[in-house]
């Protein structure tokens, strides 16, 4: 039962993840969370360091896609500067959303991977659809009102995660 909230890689940060690591694993799309994955949940833009992330990675030919719960609005709102295709209302930890940027975008799971901030949505969904998957730190320390309570049981979850898999660790 725990196997399906441990993520493939846990990396610090979205702009840690090098299109060379991606490449070295073999994945070309990266399908990616919105909120305090990409921008803080609490912010309309993102950063010069999320332009310069997503220059980089698509350099190498590797696609970017938003899959998110949020609204329509609120995606489209946070990511227009950048020109990012994204699924909304994803309603992870269902599988819903990966599936479709699956089917929409004929993508390979083999080569896809999943970043998000949540265990309890992003890694699940991403393990439930066989997809690799990347955990980071949420980008600010505080959440959403729907996200505290989440952030309750991922912490009774992570500690069984870590006792189960003790070389769980941050790269």
């Amino acid at each position: 039962m725990l196997a399906k909230f441990r993520p493939t890689w846990m990396i610090e940060s979205i702009f840690h993840v090098s299109p060379q690591f991606l490449l070295e694993n073999n994945i070309n799309c990266v399908l990616t969370d919105l909120d305090n994955t990409l921008v803080p949940w609490n912010s309309k833009k993102g950063s010069a360091e999320l332009r310069s992330w997503l220059h980089e990675v698509k350099k190498y030919g590797i696609q970017v896609i938003v899959v998110s719960n949020n609204s329509h609005r609120r995606i489209k709102a946070a990511v227009q500067d950048y020109e990012l295709p994204f699924v909304p209302r994803a309603m992870k930890p269902l599988t819903i959303g990966i599936r479709h940027a699956l089917r929409q975008f004929n993508l390979d799971k083999q080569s896809t991977v999943m970043i998000g901030d949540q265990l309890l949505t992003d890694v699940v969904a991403a393990n439930s659809c066989h997809v690799k998957s990347i955990l980071v730190k949420p980008l600010v320390s505080n959440d959403a009102w729907n996200t505290t309570l989440n952030r309750y049981f991922e912490k009774v979850i992570w500690n069984k995660l870590i006792k189960k898999y003790p070389n769980l660790h941050w790269e």
